[in-house]
């Protein structure tokens, strides 16, 4: 019997999985912020591994548990001073059912993320295909590249938005839905509406603590998640299209421009892009002229490794988050902040607000500090493809100016002079 009728069709590991509800990958991760946002809400740092069931069950046993138990409010009265007060709002039954599992979720997500790690690794050196576009009768899902910036920026507008802008659907709603019903519960907007008027009081008075300190990790999260994950599919996507690249354009017998040709009669465009969708409709279009494949070249560039970029871009992304430690410690502050605010003059809602941004400010500072080895240059952007074409020079023109259409960033014609 032929034993390679039992040999495996697919790959064992994959680094991806693109379906029309999102987009799940393997990378490596820092099992201490994965760690860290599990300590800000459980469930959090699961939701970072892309590990959905489990992240929504410790999602939602935090919320009910910590209301239950009043958590929160254990937190704001022992931080200001009334013991006592602690004492009285706290459920001892519930609060024992609430330290297991918290605890739980901060060694398990660390775990995970140690375990996930690895399997990026092995699954990085299989180097195995993945299907990059997916459509079905209710929705699309593709790679491509978007700007990270834009997706924290949204998510900060509406915690949810950043997660659709780069198709999450499963975290964009739960979300969307979670801070709908989180801020609802804790009156946010009438306080920020009350506080807008200078009205502290009525601040203090309508909004419900144990709901409002949930806050700062939920909307943060959605921040960080969306970014993060931007920057991840960013060089996802050229990692693929760098696999495309060299498989389907990358023939031996493509004529190089050689001293040596004795041909005379073909010419060679060198032009080089980006890693972008625009570079394979360049190429696409070229071919529809009647150029053949085996007269293309596509030579996707390797990156060096040791580059430390301080702000990830649409088309910079090195992995290295500059946004983890401002995240987290936006959170830690924007809780503390909440909770003196309550007994100080301005309120929980603009202490909270003031704290969030000091937390931002010297996490970014921190941050910045760390990675000062980073210098100009190493923040240069450079060709991340090289294309070279043969052709005949009568078509010269046509192809340049396919590549100018289709946002080269430099095209140039080659001609051998044989004297």
């Amino acid at each position: 019997m032929d034993s390679s009728k039992f040999r495996r069709t697919t790959a064992r590991r994959t680094l991806a999985y693109i379906s029309t509800l999102g987009s799940t990958q393997l990378h490596l991760r820092n099992p201490f912020v994965i760690a860290a946002w599990s300590v800000a809400f459980p469930g959090m740092g699961h939701l970072l591994l892309s590990k959905y069931l489990r992240g929504f069950v410790l999602f939602l046993w935090e919320v009910y548990i910590n209301y239950k138990a009043h958590i929160n409010l254990l937190i704001l009265y022992s931080c200001i001073g009334d013991f006592e007060k602690a004492k009285q709002v706290t459920d001892i039954q519930w609060m024992s059912l609430y330290i297991p599992t918290y605890i739980f979720s901060i060694w398990d997500s660390y775990r995970t993320t140690v375990d996930l790690n690895n399997e990026y690794i092995l699954a990085k050196r299989e180097d195995a295909d993945i299907n990059s576009f997916t459509l079905n009768f209710i929705e699309i899902n593709y790679l491509d590249k978007r700007n990270p910036w834009v997706s924290a920026t949204w998510s900060l507008l509406i915690p949810g938005s950043g997660q659709l802008y780069i198709h999450r659907l499963i975290t964009a709603f739960f979300l969307i839905a979670w801070w709908i019903i989180i801020s609802f519960n804790s009156k946010l907007l009438p306080a920020a509406h009350y506080t807008a008027m200078g009205d502290f009081n009525s601040v203090k008075s309508i909004l419900n603590m144990q709901w409002f300190l949930n806050i700062p990790s939920v909307y943060f999260f959605a921040m960080y998640d969306a970014y993060v994950n931007t920057v991840e599919n960013n060089k996802l996507f050229d990692w693929e299209q760098s696999k495309f690249l060299k498989k389907t354009y990358q023939f031996t017998s493509f004529n190089m421009p050689s001293k040596n040709d004795e041909s005379g009669a073909k010419m060679h465009i060198v032009s080089t892009f980006d890693h972008c969708i625009y570079l394979e409709l360049a190429i696409t279009e070229i071919e529809e002229t009647g150029i053949k494949k085996e007269n293309i070249l596509a030579i996707p560039m390797d990156k060096k490794n040791d580059d430390i970029k301080l702000f990830d871009s649409i088309h910079n992304s090195d992995g290295l988050s500059l946004l983890d430690l401002p995240a987290i410690l936006a959170v830690i502050f924007g809780i503390f902040g909440g909770i003196y605010g309550f007994v100080l003059k301005w309120g929980p809602f603009l202490w909270g607000l003031i704290a969030i941004l000091t937390g931002i400010i010297l996490g970014l500072i921190i941050k910045l500090i760390l990675i000062k080895k980073s210098n100009h240059e190493n923040q240069k952007k450079g060709t991340e493809v090289v294309l070279i074409i043969e052709c005949n020079e009568t078509e010269l023109d046509m192809i340049k100016s396919i590549l100018w259409s289709n946002k080269a960033l430099g095209v140039s014609s080659l001609s051998i002079n044989k004297n």
